[in-house]
């Protein structure tokens, strides 16, 4: 009996280095295709909703494209509708088509590593770039990188059936989407590949994932710069920068601390949200609906939470447009970028988690600055490397993948000089997350013997 076309390349995929070549450079293509696809259908979405209908441009990022954006709300009245009627919309979508697609996706990909790579449906990975692009596109709170975690996983779970390959095989493929997914939309393809080999578990690494995850990830960047460029999304941020004083240290662990207990609260917050929701009456559609009718109403009062947020990053890592910034935003704009995450995605909407945490990261940072700025002569004088650090520590412990953070964070920041004050940073936020054994992905095992011990009784 022959067998399918499938089966009989699955045949030919023997050995390690001919196995990872060909599924390592298959995933990334599809990964940097995914990420530019989601990318555009995002700007697209974006200049139509909230800045067509809603009447206001935010900053956005160097990478992609600057400007500092609109001077106020044009038509405030509109801003809570869009933002609701981009909820609504995308609820809509994930309700009547594949109601897995809900929430920030790359749990639902972690999942799918540890239970079934094979899970992963097509329709859920095109339903979710839809809805997560009207979720963003209109101002939710969210990230991109949700949706190409799951574009690019789920071509690893269809390899994966198509193929016959093994469960073993099939958690690689779907760990390397996962990595190479993201990786690519943030311009980050080392920290990428870190991320494919310990975004699975809270303690623990998987090394067979590194090396076929670097070869998808510098594939998927080669593809997506290619259509977009290489210009990291933050510029080269820290380019003047050096670590010369090792009392700045001392500053950094501080953030360090304050970015811990504030990924800790992301958590908390994030997840408590959820659970409220869920008891809520209006299920899927009318529940996300609301939350992102409260975050208009928010933004109304500070802008600043629409969106992926990543243009007010920008703005913070310049000394002149920071001091520009009223001190109370400053200092409150991490626990209401919490908030409003929360209404927009832990309320059932559709977008990834992890951009907001680099703003409620990179704010912290900024506001430890501000305080310092007047009255510490010795602090360096941009802020540049104080949200950076942030961004590192912040949600680099709460996602409990501090070396991938920390690595994708410098790649997006041009950041390396300030690698010794990320690590002290880093550090001293993971071991408080840790001490409450809590992590922002609740897929996560532990560690590969938890994951073994759950397969063996599953089998």
């Amino acid at each position: 009996m022959k067998r399918p076309v499938g089966a009989r390349i699955g045949l030919w995929l023997t050995g390690y280095t001919r196995t990872w070549l060909v599924l390592g450079i298959a995933i990334g293509v599809i990964a940097g295709l995914g990420a530019v696809v989601f990318l555009v259908l995002l700007q697209w979405t974006g200049r139509l909703l909230l800045e067509g209908v809603g009447g206001y441009t935010p900053p956005l990022a160097s990478g992609d494209g600057g400007g500092s954006g609109s001077d106020g709300f044009a038509r405030w009245w509109a801003i809570p509708l869009v933002v609701a009627g981009g909820a609504l919309l995308s609820a809509t979508l994930v309700a009547r088509f594949a109601p897995e697609a809900q929430g920030h996706g790359t749990d639902a990909a972690i999942e799918a590593y540890h239970r079934d790579p094979r899970s992963i449906r097509v329709r859920a990975v095109v339903v979710k770039m839809l809805s997560s692009a009207l979720t963003i596109g209109s101002g939710g709170s969210a990230g991109r990188e949700g949706p190409t975690a799951q574009i690019s996983a789920g071509f690893g779970s269809l390899l994966t059936r198509w193929l016959n390959l093994p469960d073993g095989m099939g958690r690689i493929a779907v760990a390397i989407g996962i990595g190479s997914g993201i990786g690519a939309i943030f311009g980050a393809p080392l920290g990428g590949a870190v991320l494919s080999a310990t975004v699975a578990y809270r303690e623990d690494f998987e090394f067979r994932a590194l090396i076929p995850g670097l070869i998808a990830s510098i594939t998927a960047y080669g593809v997506f710069g290619s259509f977009l460029g290489y210009e990291p999304l933050f510029g080269f941020a820290l380019r003047d920068y050096r670590f010369d004083d090792a009392t700045h240290l001392v500053w950094f662990l501080v953030i360090g601390v304050l970015g811990g207990v504030v990924g800790l609260l992301y958590i908390r917050i994030f997840y408590g949200t959820a659970a409220v929701s869920t008891q809520l009456p209006g299920g899927r559609i009318v529940t996300p609906t609301i939350g992102g009718l409260l975050v208009g109403l928010l933004a109304l009062a500070v802008p600043q939470v629409l969106g992926s947020g990543y243009g007010w990053v920008q703005e913070a890592l310049d000394r002149e447009s920071l001091l520009a910034l009223p001190l109370w935003i400053v200092l409150t704009l991490p626990l209401l970028k919490i908030v409003a995450t929360s209404l927009s995605i832990g309320t059932g909407g559709s977008g990834g988690i992890f951009g907001p945490g680099m703003v409620i990261g990179g704010f912290v940072g900024a506001a430890v600055w501000r305080i310092l700025e007047p009255l510490v002569s010795s602090i360096p004088d941009s802020p540049a490397p104080f949200v950076v650090v942030g961004m590192m520590s912040c949600f680099g412990s709460a996602a409990r993948a501090p070396l991938a953070i920390m690595v994708m964070v410098a790649e997006m920041t041009g950041g390396w000089a300030v690698l010794p004050g990320g690590m002290i940073a880093v550090a001293a936020a993971y071991l408080i997350v840790r001490s409450r054994d809590a992590s922002i992905y609740r897929c996560q095992r532990r560690d590969r013997a938890e994951a073994a011990a759950e397969r063996a009784r599953q089998a």
